[in-house]
């Protein structure tokens, strides 16, 4: 059975109450729970985990994989499906997003829920401390204060670092705040609160322990800019961490064993979403981007996350099975091109001899090369080529064997649309490897950081990451080899530097990660990056990339939702509460 953590407090039953006297106008409604009789250590157990479970719900741009924000957005993928569906993802995949834009707001309501959930147990904790156990408290304490670091710092990556910052401290149901401050340096004291509470080892796998406060600093300093603090951080979770389950860190041979339900929480993952083969517990943030064909398909709905022409090419290699680092993969033969023939069962797309890294078919669902355990996929998986293009997305999508077992079906999440009890890794030791290359790189220590990427490397290499076809063969032309330390990233800084950036392009592809690193790599290099992007893939879908629009480097942040703002209002002397950042006015 899955070590989850899901939401139990919904089924609460009302309390009971005397209908003499004035003692009826004091009744619980149905449904709710009295604070006073969540005042145990039951009831903690019971707040702390809805406060976790946020983790799994709410809409599709709520996600915490932010495949709209960091995948979409950064270039790893178009919107898919068709033009009409979902809409609102137009402009956003053409970088025209406004201010109304719905999944700005579920981002938004997501963050400030989760939080709400925080505080309310850490208040409801603060009336009961002397009469619990001191270590339980500890513990549940630094556990609240990690998610709400998380949740906040998901807010950071999409709407900027000037967000109303709403902690335990403050009782109103309806608080207004200004957005007048930056957060970071409040997230950094819950992260550290969370650290000095935190055992190494937890009571369930889902829970977050040391290790995985340690990780998130780190990443939270990096997005911040500080590279001199999360180096240091970085190395201690490489060099000692373990899991919740006592697993001493490390990369996985199988980069499978990092997205199947029944290899999940292993020695790569540091922090993951937990999720269960249950109608609400299903990750319905990732439903719609499964292929879209119908019986003996993996999920068969939606068609969207389909990966971009652009991040397919940039697996190209060459002879000594290095990327293009001059860009130059974007040049011809490219990996797949358009199949011209008029069969009707002809595939949309055929593949060439070009040399690929294997970790491009880890990454994306191709024509002609096996689709996990489902075979070769079909032509109705991919619902409007004209749209989203030939590739598929592939890492999150369940396995056939999970599907057979139960862990996964067509109508999992929500009761219509595809689920499975995969969890997600929200923090991995592959992402802190790749984050301290990139420090390691920017202190001149080039010959360390390459070697950071060669462990990433190496194991892509294996045999077991070659995909074959059923006689044995490779399904494509796979190459892939760590950098000798003959090549120029081992001495010239800015050429390592360009070798980190691509390894985490490449490792990380189509987990939600994109867009937050070119942001934080600066908004000059941000804005050339998907200009890039643009200019490529207009060569594929002209009528879509056509109306694009160049994103301004001055927006390495999203747009306040609009009903945000006109929700909160003015303060007494006319200034709204929450002001639009300058470069969105």
């Amino acid at each position: 059975m899955k070590n989850t953590i899901i939401l139990l407090l919904l089924g609460a039953a009302a309390l009971s109450a005397s209908s003499c006297g004035e003692d009826f106008l004091y009744k619980a409604p149905q449904g709710s729970i009295d604070q006073a009789a969540l005042m145990n250590e039951t009831g903690i157990d019971l707040l702390t985990t809805n406060a976790y479970a946020n983790l799994t719900e709410d809409g599709w741009g709520a996600s915490p994989f932010n495949w709209t924000f960091g995948g979409m957005y950064g270039g790893d993928a178009n919107k898919g499906s068709d033009a009409n569906d979902q809409s609102v993802l137009n402009d956003m995949e053409k970088y025209s997003v406004q201010s109304n834009n719905n999944y700005l707001n579920q981002k938004w309501i997501w963050i400030y829920k989760g939080a709400k959930r925080v505080n309310i147990t850490l208040q409801t904790m603060a009336k009961v401390n002397d009469q619990l156990p001191e270590t339980f408290i500890k513990t549940r304490k630094g556990e609240l204060y990690f998610l709400r670091a998380l949740y906040y710092f998901e807010g950071i990556k999409v709407f900027g670092p000037y967000i109303p910052w709403v902690d335990d401290t403050i009782l109103e149901d309806n608080p207004k705040i200004h957005n007048d401050i930056d957060i970071y340096p409040k997230i950094l004291d819950d992260i550290d609160v969370a650290i000095a509470n935190l055992p190494e080892k937890q009571d369930l796998v889902g829970r977050a322990n040391s290790w995985a406060a340690k990780a998130l600093k780190a990443k939270i300093l990096m997005q911040k800019g500080d590279m001199a603090s999360a180096e240091p951080i970085l190395k201690d979770v490489i060099d000692n961490g373990q899991t919740s389950n006592a697993l001493k860190y490390g990369l996985e041979d199988d980069l499978n064993a990092n997205f199947d339900s029944y290899r999940e929480n292993g020695k790569e993952s540091i922090f993951a979403v937990q999720f269960s083969n249950d109608l609400n517990n299903a990750n319905s943030g990732m439903s719609l981007c499964y292929p879209h064909g119908g019986a003996g398909s993996p999920g068969g709905c939606c068609g969207f996350y389909q990966p971009s022409y652009e991040l397919a090419n940039s697996f190209k290699v060459n002879a000594d099975g290095l990327p293009f680092l001059d860009n130059s993969y974007r040049n011809a033969p490219y990996v797949s091109v358009k199949n011209p023939s008029i069969e009707k069962e002809a595939p949309l797309s055929i593949n060439t001899d070009a040399l690929v890294d294997p970790r491009l078919d880890f990454a994306i669902g191709r024509f002609g090369i096996p689709y996990k355990d489902w075979g070769l996929p079909k032509n109705n998986w991919v619902r409007d080529m004209g749209n989203g293009g030939f590739f598929m997305p592939k890492k999150h999508v369940y396995s056939q064997k999970e599907l057979d077992a139960g862990l996964a079906g067509g109508g999992l999440s929500a009761g219509w649309a595809p689920g499975s009890a995969m969890n997600l890794q929200y923090l991995s030791l592959r992402d802190m490897i790749l984050l301290y290359a990139e420090c390691l790189a920017n202190d001149g220590k080039t010959s360390e950081a390459m070697e950071m990427v060669n462990q990433i490397r190496r194991r892509a290499a294996l045999p077991t990451n070659i995909i074959r076809m059923p006689d044995g063969t490779p399904a494509a032309n796979y190459l892939v080899k760590e950098y000798p330390s003959t090549h120029p990233a081992f001495t010239d800084k800015e050429v390592c530097i360009k070798a980190v950036r691509m390894e985490r392009k490449l490792e990380l592809a189509m987990e939600g990660q994109r867009w937050f690193d070119l942001a934080r790599w600066g908004g000059e290099y941000m804005a050339q990056q998907i200009k890039e992007y643009i200019d490529f893939e207009k060569g594929y879908l002209f009528a879509k990339f056509s109306a694009a629009v160049s994103l301004d480097a001055s927006k390495t942040m999203f747009p306040i939702p609009q009903t945000q703002i006109q929700t909160m209002g003015n303060d007494e002397n006319g200034k709204p509460y929450l002001e639009q950042p300058a470069p969105w006015r």
